[in-house]
C-alpha cells in the first residue's frame, strides 16, 4: 500500500503511554485510527439503520414483498422467530409480531 507522511502533535504524556505500549509509534498510530475509522463506520451505520432515509424505506419494503412473494405459500405462511421458536408475521405498519395473522 503506498504510504503517506503526516506530522500531528501530542502531548508529552501521551507519547511517553504509546512508547510504553510497543517500539513502533507509527504502527500503533496507525492500528488506532484504523480502529476509530471501523467504529466510525458502525456508528454511522447504525445511525442510518435507526433513520433511514425515505427513499431507502421505499425500495427495502419492494424488496421485501418481491422476496416474500417469491417463497413457495408453506414456506412463507410459517416464519419462526429463532429466538423463541414462535411464529411470526409481518403486519404493514407494525412490524413483525407473533402469533397467527
Amino acid at each position: 500500500m503506498p504510504m503517506g507522511r503526516v506530522t500531528i502533535t501530542l502531548p508529552a504524556e501521551i507519547l511517553s503511554d504509546i512508547d510504553n505500549a510497543g517500539k513502533n509509534r507509527s504502527a500503533f498510530i496507525l492500528d488506532a485510527v484504523r480502529r476509530e475509522l471501523s467504529r466510525r463506520r458502525r456508528m454511522n451505520l447504525r445511525k442510518s439503520l435507526r433513520n433511514p432515509h425515505e427513499e431507502s424505506l421505499k425500495h427495502a419494503d419492494a424488496g421485501f414483498d418481491a422476496w416474500a412473494g417469491s417463497l413457495p405459500e408453506e414456506d412463507g405462511s410459517d416464519l419462526v422467530d429463532p429466538a423463541s421458536l414462535a411464529p411470526v408475521h409481518w403486519v404493514e405498519g407494525k412490524g413483525w409480531t407473533g402469533g397467527r395473522k
